[in-house]
């Protein structure tokens, strides 16, 4: 039997167009799929050709929960892996994002930023 991978995770976004395209602009990702979804919401599958974020939205007579982080089963922020830290810092400053907690240990460097949906964002490099 092969190695499983991790294939995709679902999260709820506030606009999934609109993260989708942040995450095509700042990553080169490709929207995969989009279309109606579970409980009358909608979502788009954003990533690559071996993985994707479904990015979910509530139908806008639903209201969302707030502050993951004190959600049992909630995400905690997303780890993006690029080969050259600076270049895309320098893309993701240029979009409107603050970064903060640059990190430097092994087995590489690491910043930190947050979108408009509060959802924090990793960026690392073991290059």
């Amino acid at each position: 039997m092969s190695t499983p991978i991790f294939e995709h995770v679902n999260v709820t976004v506030a606009d999934p167009k609109k993260t989708a395209a942040m995450l095509v602009k700042l990553f080169g990702w490709k929207i995969r799929w989009e279309g109606p979804a579970k409980y009358d919401g909608y979502t788009v599958h954003v990533g690559t050709d071996d993985a994707y974020i479904a990015l979910y939205t509530l139908p806008e007579s639903a209201q969302a929960d707030s502050e993951s982080y004190y959600r049992i089963g909630s995400i905690n922020h997303f780890g993006i892996v690029v080969n050259d830290l600076d270049a895309s810092e320098k893309v993701i400053l240029e979009a409107g994002y603050k970064t903060h907690n640059h990190q430097t240990y092994d087995p590489g460097s690491r910043f930190y930023f947050h979108d408009e949906d509060d959802i924090e964002w990793e960026v690392v490099s073991y290059s």
